[in-house]
C-alpha cells in the first residue's frame, strides 16, 4: 500500500510542478529571486548581486534527488556510513564538474552544464559505489540496487532541474518558425515564449518574445516519467532494468534533444554533449552486465522513510538546498542597481 501511495503522490506533485513551470516560469518576473547590495555607487544607489530562481530551482532539484537516494538506499537497508559516503562523493564530484565541463566545451567561465556533470557522474559512480560497498558495507551487499537508486534519483533531479532552465532562459529550443513545415504545425500551439532582455535566450540569440520549441518541458516530463517508472521497477526488485531504463532514456534523449536546441553547445554537427550521451549509454552496459548479480533484495519504503525522517537528515537536506541554491544562483552574467528610500507616508 505504501508503495502505491508514494508513487501516486510523486506523480501528482511532479505533474503539478511541470504544469506550473510551463505556464508561469517564462514570464520576466520569474528570473530574479532577489538582489543583495554589494557596493554603493556615487549617485547613492547600490550595485547588486542577483540571486536567480535558476539557483533556487536547481537547489530544489539537487535536494529532491538526494532525498530520493537516501530514501531508496534506506529501503534496501544500506548502512548509513555507505550512503553518506556515496552522497558526498557523487555530489562533490558532479557539482564542480557542471562548471568545469562547461568551460571546456563552451569556452565560458560563467555557466553550468548539467550534461557535463551527468557525464562525469555516470563514468565515476559505478566505481565509487563498488569501492565504498566493498570497503564499508557488509559482504553480501549488492551493487546494482545502489546504482539503480542513484540513476533514478538523477533522472528525477535533472527532470525537475530543467524547470530552472526555463527560469533563466537557457537550454532553449529552436524558433518554431525555423523548423520544417511538418514540425511547425506540431509546435504551433505547444511552445514557450520567453520575456525579458536579461535572459540567455535574449542576449545570446535574440529569441525573446518568439515561440520556441519547449525543449525544457519535454525533457522535464520525459525524465520525471522515467524516474517514476524506474521507481516502480526498483520497488519491485528489478534493479538492473530500473538502472538501464533511466540511463537509456535520459542519455538517449540527451542525444536526440540537441537537434531541437538553439543555444550554443560547442562546434560541430554533433555536439560534445551528444557524444557524451552516446558514450554514457554504452558505458552503462558494463555495470549492467558485470554487477547485476547479487543477493536478492526487497526494498522496504518504511525503512527508507525511517532514515529520511530524522533531525540529522532533515538538517543535511536543508543545508544542501541552501548551498546549491547559492552556488548555482549567484548570477555572474547579470547585474542590478538598487535604490533604497523611506516611505514618508508611513513614517
Amino acid at each position: 500500500m505504501i508503495n502505491t501511495v508514494f508513487i501516486l503522490v510523486m506523480t501528482l506533485a511532479l505533474t503539478g510542478m511541470i504544469y506550473l513551470g510551463f505556464w508561469i516560469l517564462p514570464a520576466e518576473r520569474w528570473q530574479m529571486f532577489g538582489a543583495i547590495p554589494l557596493r554603493k555607487n556615487s549617485n547613492g544607489t547600490w550595485q547588486g548581486l542577483n540571486i536567480t530562481w535558476y539557483g533556487i530551482l536547481n537547489g530544489l532539484s539537487y535536494t529532491l534527488a538526494t532525498a530520493l537516494v537516501l530514501l531508496l538506499l534506506g529501503s534496501i537497508r544500506l548502512p548509513l556510513t555507505v550512503t553518506l559516503f556515496l552522497v558526498f562523493a557523487v555530489l562533490g564530484l558532479c557539482i564542480p564538474a557542471s562548471s568545469i565541463v562547461a568551460r571546456i566545451v563552451e569556452k565560458k567561465k560563467h555557466t553550468f552544464s548539467v550534461g557535463g556533470a551527468a557525464f562525469v557522474g555516470i563514468l565515476a559512480t559505478p566505481w565509487i559505489a563498488l569501492v565504498s560497498i566493498r570497503l564499508l558495507a557488509p559482504p553480501d551487499t549488492a551493487v546494482m540496487p545502489v546504482l539503480a537508486a542513484i540513476s533514478i534519483a538523477y533522472a528525477l533531479g535533472e527532470g525537475t532541474g530543467r524547470l530552472a532552465c526555463i527560469s533563466f532562459g537557457c537550454c532553449y529550443g529552436r524558433a518554431v518558425q525555423d523548423l520544417p513545415k511538418k514540425w511547425q504545425s506540431l509546435f504551433s500551439s505547444f511552445h514557450l515564449v520567453f520575456q525579458g532582455k536579461t535572459r540567455k535566450i535574449a542576449y545570446a540569440d535574440n529569441l525573446d518574445n518568439t515561440p520556441v520549441v519547449p525543449i525544457q518541458i519535454i525533457t522535464s516530463a520525459l525524465y520525471c516519467s522515467a524516474a517514476l517508472l524506474g521507481l516502480i521497477l526498483f520497488l519491485g526488485s528489478h534493479f538492473t532494468t530500473a538502472f538501464l531504463l533511466t540511463l537509456m532514456v535520459t542519455q538517449g534523449w540527451r542525444f536526440l534533444s540537441e537537434f531541437l536546441r538553439a543555444d550554443y553547445r560547442g562546434g560541430g554537427n554533433t555536439s560534445a554533449y551528444q557524444k557524451m550521451g552516446l558514450i554514457s549509454m554504452g558505458y552503462g552496459l558494463i555495470p549492467a552486465i558485470f554487477l547485476a548479480n547479487g543477493p536478492a533484495t526487497t526494498p522496504n519504503l518504511a525503512a527508507g522513510f525511517g532514515l529520511l525522517w530524522t533531525p540529522g537528515t532533515i538538517l543535511f537536506l536543508q543545508g544542501l538546498f541552501v548551498l546549491t541554491s547559492l552556488y548555482t544562483g549567484r548570477s555572474e552574467v547579470t547585474g542590478s542597481t538598487l535604490d533604497f528610500y523611506v516611505e514618508q507616508s508611513r513614517v
